[in-house]
């Protein structure tokens, strides 16, 4: 049977993901969002996709992107879905979410290393990798608390160690008409690099969430 027989993807609120980002989500952190939206598979909640903006305030107006030309700047935030569905499934609940956004868009999305992602899922839906992003620290303090900036922990104390982190992949995709995308490919100024490739690493997300049905 299709996926598209038994699989809407629709937009929800905010509070509707919670559950899925602090218990689910290896990052346990709830971000900015700005748009979210549902996988529902039989009318049940199946997998949340958000959407907000970027904590890089140059990514708002497109300095960061692009030469001549500015646009809404989002970030794809958080990505997570139930385990076991058909191998094409977060293709498809990707795609359809950023057929919904506004445009013209410019999305931006990071694959952390350090949690064993490489971004394969941006790579299957035919985003743009333009490399590394800075290298980044973890801070340990002398009451064992931890401190990074991708999850904004509290800083306590001393500083007893610093650990060097992996760079995050970057990844960037665009939202338009095909006028609209062929101005921001020609406007595009960061440098494509190609797919990268290593073994990805499957972290805990065995957590069931409090699941919704929708009437449709």
């Amino acid at each position: 049977m299709p996926i598209k027989n038994n699989y809407k993807v629709i937009p929800i609120q905010s509070y509707e993901c919670n559950d899925w980002i602090l218990y689910k989500h290896y990052a346990k952190r709830i971000p900015s969002i700005s748009y979210a939206f549902g996988l529902f598979i039989d009318n049940v909640l199946n997998g949340i996709c958000t959407f907000g903006f970027p904590p890089n305030y140059n990514y708002n107006n497109g300095k960061c992107v692009f030469n001549n030309y500015s646009c809404l700047t989002l970030e794809l935030n958080r990505l997570v879905v139930n385990d076991g569905l058909p191998s094409n499934s977060l293709s498809y609940f990707v795609s359809s979410c950023l057929k919904m956004l506004p445009s013209p868009c410019c999305i931006v999305s990071y694959a952390d290393q350090n949690n064993g992602h490489n971004g394969y899922i941006y790579q299957a839906t035919n985003w743009i990798y333009t490399g590394v992003s800075d290298v980044k620290y973890k801070y340990i303090f002398e009451d064992g608390s931890e401190f990074d900036i991708r999850r904004g922990i509290d800083r306590k104390g001393k500083i007893v160690d610093k650990i060097k982190l992996k760079p995050t992949h970057r990844y960037i995709y665009f939202v338009g008409s095909k006028k609209e995308i062929k101005i921001m490919k020609k406007e595009f100024k960061m440098k494509i690099h190609p797919y990268p490739k290593g073994e990805n690493k499957k972290y805990d997300a065995s957590y069931i969430p409090i699941s919704q049905k929708k009437l449709f």
